[in-house]
């Protein structure tokens, strides 16, 4: 991974209350079919790769499963720790999950929630097929920025902030895909490693409104947004804020797609 990657995979550590109360959850449905797809017992074991602050672990925890949480950010596994606390069958360790040495076969599902993608590609699925059991599934799920109607043109709009405030950073729109065209492209990834079974994926399309506040508080918990100059993005923010008070009454709705992803481990020796 470069450095300008590892340097932005630790930004979401600097707002981890932040983080926690910005960023949009995930449908129950994802979760309940993580779970009959995996087919996973009642007593069996899920690891968590880049847990953040427990959001999709929650819904995992009440279901009474056993599960062990990797977390790089030490504030965030921090707040993990504060809002899994009623949950004494979920461990939460601060690691960098590259090098953590894990249990071999020690997992029946492996599940990352929007953070796999920080993982070194030539490691993640080799690493997850060594810690699960034979036959044991992986489930990566993640949100996609997808076109809904409700938007009302905005995120074209708002493009002109971006080209006026940060025009290095500033890049071609050609708009928002619908939930329908939005290519299944890791199940090529998984497919291609040779280490799983077919790949199954789900679509969870939904849509959650904003204020002019809110929405910039999402922004700040943003990778490429968190690394720009303070006094840029105070900028940035403020015309984006001052665009949605002014042109769409103080709101605006944005598309997520939720994407899963689910296989089956080969019974092979790795």
């Amino acid at each position: 991974m470069s450095g300008d990657s590892s340097r932005l995979k630790t930004t979401f550590d600097e707002e981890a209350l932040l983080y926690h109360e910005a960023r949009p959850g995930y449908p129950e449905a994802l979760f309940e079919d993580v779970l009959s797809l995996s087919g996973i017992p009642p007593e069996g074991r899920i690891l968590e790769i880049g847990c953040g602050t427990g959001q999709a672990t929650v819904p995992f925890a009440r279901r009474g499963f056993s599960i062990l949480c990797i977390e790089l950010g030490a504030n965030l596994a921090a707040v993990a720790q504060r809002n899994l606390a009623p949950f004494p069958k979920v461990q939460i360790v601060s690691a960098d999950f590259e090098s953590w040495a894990g249990e071999e076969g020690g997992f029946d599902l492996v599940t990352s929630a929007t953070a796999l993608h920080w993982i070194d590609p030539s490691i993640r699925y080799h690493k997850i097929a060594r810690l699960l059991k034979p036959g044991g599934a992986v489930a990566p799920f993640w949100h996609v920025h997808v076109h809904t109607e409700k938007d009302r043109g905005f995120f074209e709009e708002v493009q002109e902030v971006y080209l006026r405030v940060v025009p290095e950073k500033a890049k071609v729109y050609k708009g928002l895909p619908r939930s329908e065209d939005v290519p299944a492209k890791e199940a090529e990834r998984i497919d291609a490693m040779g280490l799983y079974g077919p790949v199954t994926v789900r679509k969870y399309p939904f849509d959650i409104e904003y204020d002019s506040e809110s929405y910039v508080r999402l922004l700040n918990t943003y990778s490429d947004h968190r690394s720009l100059a303070p006094d840029i993005r105070q900028r940035l923010f403020e015309g984006i804020a001052e665009l949605i008070r002014t042109r769409y009454g103080g709101r605006i709705t944005k598309g997520y797609l939720a994407m899963l992803y689910i296989a089956h481990r080969k019974c092979i020796q790795l």
